[in-house]
């Protein structure tokens, strides 16, 4: 027999299409296949055609045509609609994404649609903090479920993030994810054979990467596993650094493990070039020859970069992004706290000046100014630590001097109690009710308020007296840190966000600065200390300022005023700082533009060497060497960003494939009315009126949905689906206001498991191999007959990559007219609920004696569909293959140059050369072998024949 990907085929009594056609070793073939009938459809199964007994290949001629004799052609036509919405989409525009529980604007479509113009789906969404990015990445791997390409999905996240992108992808793209954190991986091993892989027992899965470094079991179940789409959020976190990191190890692995590889980062880029290169490489590895020096020319038709501002998308965030307000809270230092300034600017030190253990050159004076500058306990905190340390170092009179210092210091900096600390007592009064309040008040539900700091010990301080100064009430406040259980961390998250929890401060280390909203009841945010570093101003401004935010974000920075002339040029610095955050999210994007650097620790130490220069105006020479730095400073990522602005409008990047219902709703609920007619046992009820379907799950629909996150599924599996967007995200928050952030009423779209269910039973509606047949006098002649098939070339993999619609009108057995399905359609004048059915089967012996000859008319139109197409595909595949030569040339040139400077043996350079010549070869002949098998079609096209109509009435 001759297999070819794309055919239907019936083993073991169930339907099959074949994905992809192996020689096997015992002569015969191996067959890859994805289950189409009930009992099988959506998995996948291997065959072996020697051990099969009887493999059987369904011709389209052979097509068994029976008369739909459902009321008003109910089944026919829900067949055909499944059909379309079941048929994968093709092209560059988005079809589906656009249209999940959100109000999606232009701009965070762009990163679906750059990616799908690549030959592989694979992207960095490095857009700015609070515009969407989770968002964005589940509007493109919705479409690419669409497509069917997203059966398999994994997502890595932070720990503190992994609810949180949880609930958004199942909220607002009704995609389940099993998560698989600390209690997630238990019940994992409860619920699977102990040498099971839960990465093919969980088809989708969203886990913790520190989870996988930690874990050396799963690491290796990872191996072993293989999806369609891989997520890492937060991606500057698995870059490559100066070590070879467990983190990024994992990622260089799972980017071999899928086609798709989603990015996600606001600040994806550290300033050196090859650690972002280690980026750009997961998602290409021919992309960089030289890690340390590429150019725009090499990259900007690539598309692995997408990167806008909340400048850049300003007119369309206006309703969905208010402009914060930010606010310096000046108070005067008390005297306690001066007299620890002078004593600590009078300090010099003998055996701990000079550079730190890490590299940097931040003075100990300058960690202890750091550290004051943010509590006394912080100060204190580390004042004890370095006394400790000293003790344990061999006694000398350098060690002696500094540890009378350093305990003079100490008792300076204990003087500064609760009442002397300035800092603490403008924030009681921000806090408070008096004139200087911000008008926060703890008995309202709907106004939470967040306070940051970076050090743990201010963290703890502001624990211990806040709550009792500010006369609040058991579990009013809460603390997000980072050695708290992830499960911990995430259910402070839900609490914060949740009207009926009592939290209504929260009290944040910089664990919390990235990724997690805390926007939903809480439009303020105080800095407690400031930062060092802009990209910290970024994350943490962007908790509470992102999209989605109703009300006007109210930011504010506490410093400290002193009298010392030293003390008041080191605050100003800080309050450059705050004037270039604001700046940049103005008019410039991206605030790393200032400092020149892409690591929090590196902006830091730029800080520290001017708040360590001992002459001139510190503020003023900032200020003019962060605008200096700004003319002549180009974003690292420049090379990778796509000379395109972002899309105006919807119509620019969306699309609206061909229906036959109104919308998702109207189909559904014919889907409910025909199932209860046929006879299925149901519980259901459709509300036209309100546009809603309330469901309880039968048998068949329970056993699809056992992977589903338990949250997701509703009391007593007691669905409640309604399309209306606006209805959705009131249920979002009515839901956070009481006890979780899970949805009750869910949305209704082809993405949710309740439509995929009713899809899968209109599929099967006539049977296996066979196709409906409508009479319709009137709508055609006698003499007329009408057949709408489809039929196309997968690629290689089985993957659709040409498909097309053909309709055909026949007139006394020719061909009259040949249509696309809206003018089909339009033809036959069909629509829901508009043609009556008598109800009463025919002969239809006409067209099945029509249907060989129409089936190998259709073969006709498709190779010629195929050969108009197919020039587009060949010469854009040659062009890649062609810039692969290129490329890899440029791989072997680095690689000689590298050689050339080295003053290695030769001998050791020849083993080098060799060993990096077979790794050139291997990747770039994968990424070509992939290509091949992506890009280039199968010889035969597969034909389904869909539907049959004739203009005969039944005889009497």
């Amino acid at each position: 027999m001759n297999y070819t990907p794309g055919m239907r085929v019936e083993i073991r009594d169930a339907e099959w299409r074949v994905r992809h056609v192996d020689r096997a070793t015992d002569g015969g073939y191996l067959l890859g296949c994805e289950g189409l009938s009930e009992l099988v459809r959506g998995r996948g199964a291997r065959f072996l055609t020697r051990l099969e007994g009887n493999i059987r290949i369904l011709d389209p001629r052979e097509t068994l045509l029976t008369d739909d004799t459902s009321s008003g052609f109910q089944a026919s036509l829900l067949y055909l609609e499944t059909a379309f919405r079941k048929t994968p989409v093709a092209g560059e525009k988005v079809f589906l994404g656009h249209r999940a529980a959100l109000d999606a604007l232009p701009f965070q479509l762009d990163p679906a649609v750059q990616a799908l113009r690549q030959p592989r789906t694979r992207i960095l969404v490095a857009d700015a903090v609070g515009l969407g990015k989770t968002l964005e990445a589940g509007i493109l791997v919705a479409e690419l479920i669409a497509r069917g390409r997203g059966k398999r999905i994994l997502v890595l996240v932070v720990k503190s993030m992994l609810a949180q992108f949880q609930q958004e992808f199942w909220n607002r793209f009704t995609i389940g994810l099993t998560r698989l954190d600390s209690l997630g991986l238990q019940r994992v091993r409860n619920q699977i054979p102990g040498n099971h892989n839960p990465f093919h027992y969980f088809d989708r899965a969203i886990i913790s990467i520190d989870t996988l470094k930690q874990d050396i079991e799963y690491r290796h179940y990872l191996e072993q596993a293989y999806w369609d789409i891989i997520i890492i959020d937060e991606v500057h976190n698995v870059a490559e650094r100066s070590t070879h990191s467990q983190r990024s190890r994992l990622a260089r692995l799972l980017a071999t493990r899928s086609d798709t590889l989603i990015m996600l980062s606001a600040t994806p880029h550290d300033g050196k070039a090859r650690s972002f290169a280690s980026l750009v490489n997961m998602l290409d590895p021919t992309a960089i020859p030289d890690p340390d020096n590429y150019a725009h020319e090499d990259f900007r038709d690539k598309g692995l970069v997408i990167r806008r501002f909340k400048k850049d998308v300003q007119s369309q965030l206006a309703q969905h992004l208010p402009e914060r307000e930010i606010g310096i809270e000046r108070n005067s230092a008390s005297a306690p706290e001066e007299e620890a300034y002078a004593m600590l600017e009078a300090l010099s030190f003998h055996s701990l000046d000079g550079r730190r253990n890490t590299g940097g050159s931040q003075l100990f004076r300058t960690t202890l100014k750091k550290a004051l500058y943010s509590s006394p306990a912080a100060c204190l905190s580390t004042i004890e630590n370095r006394i400790r340390r000293l003790e344990k170092r061999e006694s000398s009179q350098e060690v002696a001097a500094d540890l009378d210092k350093l305990n003079g210091l100490h008792l300076a900096v204990r003087a500064i109690t609760p009442d002397a600390f300035s800092k603490y007592q403008r924030l009681l009064a921000l806090l408070g009710t008096g004139p200087e309040s911000l008008g926060w008040n703890p008995r309202d539900a709907d106004d939470r308020l967040v306070i940051f700091t970076e050090s743990l010990r201010t963290l703890e301080f502001l624990e211990e007296h806040l709550a009792k100064d500010l006369g609040l009430r058991a579990k009013q406040l809460a603390i997000l840190r980072g050695d708290r259980p992830d499960r911990e961390l995430m259910q402070i998250v839900e609490d914060f966000g949740r009207r009926e929890s009592p939290v209504r401060l929260l009290l944040c280390s910089d664990v919390a600065a990235e990724g997690i909203n805390l926007h939903h009841l809480a439009y303020r945010l105080i800095h407690f200390d400031v930062p060092w570093s802009l990209m910290v101003f970024q994350q943490r401004n962007g908790r509470i300022d992102r999209y989605g935010q109703t009300r006007r974000p109210q930011i504010r920075y506490l410093i400290t005023e002193s009298r010392n002339p030293r003390i008041q040029d080191e605050q100003r610095v800080l309050e450059v700082l705050i004037e270039k955050d604001e700046q940049a999210q103005r008019n410039i994007g991206d605030p790393s533009e200032f400092l020149g650097e892409y690591s929090v620790e590196q902006e830091e130490e730029r800080v520290a060497e001017f708040l360590e220069r001992e002459e001139g105006d510190l503020a003023a020479l900032f200020a003019e060497f962060l605008d200096i730095q700004h003319e002549s400073s180009a974003t690292p990522l420049e090379p990778f960003l796509p000379d395109r602005a972002p899309s105006d409008t919807l119509a620019e990047v969306a699309d609206q494939p061909f229906s036959l219902y109104r919308d998702d709703f109207h189909y559904a609920a014919d889907a409910v009315q025909w199932l209860r007619a046929s006879g299925v046992p149901m519980q259901a009820e459709t509300d036209r009126a309100a546009r809603r379907l309330t469901l309880t799950v039968p048998p068949d629909l329970k056993q699809r949905l056992r992977h589903l996150p338990p949250e997701s599924r509703p009391d007593g599996d007691r669905f409640i689906l309604t399309p209306e967007v606006a209805e959705i995200q009131e249920e979002l928050r009515r839901r956070r206001d009481e006890d979780s952030p899970w949805a009750q009423r869910q949305y209704l779209w082809p993405l949710h498991p309740v439509m995929e269910w009713l899809a899968d039973r209109a599929l099967g509606a006539f049977g296996r191999h066979t196709a409906p047949v409508l009479r319709l006098p009137g709508r055609l002649q006698p003499d007329e007959a009408a057949f709408l098939l489809q039929g196309g070339f997968p690629n290689r993999r089985g993957y659709l990559l040409i498909q097309r619609w053909i309709g055909f009108v026949l007139r006394n057995g020719e061909v009259a007219e040949e249509l696309d399905p809206a003018r089909f359609f339009a033809r036959l004048g069909l629509e829901p609920g508009q043609v009556p059915n008598p109800g009463v089967p025919g002969d239809t012996t006409f067209l099945q004696n029509q249907l060989p000859r129409v089936v190998d008319l259709a073969i006709q139109r498709l190779r010629a569909h195929k050969h108009d197409v197919e020039t587009v595909l060949d010469q854009r595949l040659n062009t890649q293959m062609a810039a692969m030569d290129a490329l890899k040339q440029r791989h072997v040139q680095q690689l000689e140059l590298e050689l050339a400077r080295s003053d290695q043996p030769e001998v050791f350079k020849t083993r080098r050369r060799d060993e990096r010549l077979a790794h050139i070869d291997r990747i770039f002949r994968d990424y070509e072998s992939w290509l091949e098998e992506t890009q280039m079609t199968e010889p035969d096209p597969y034909v389904q024949v869909i539907a049959a109509f004739t203009g005969r009435r039944v005889a009497p």
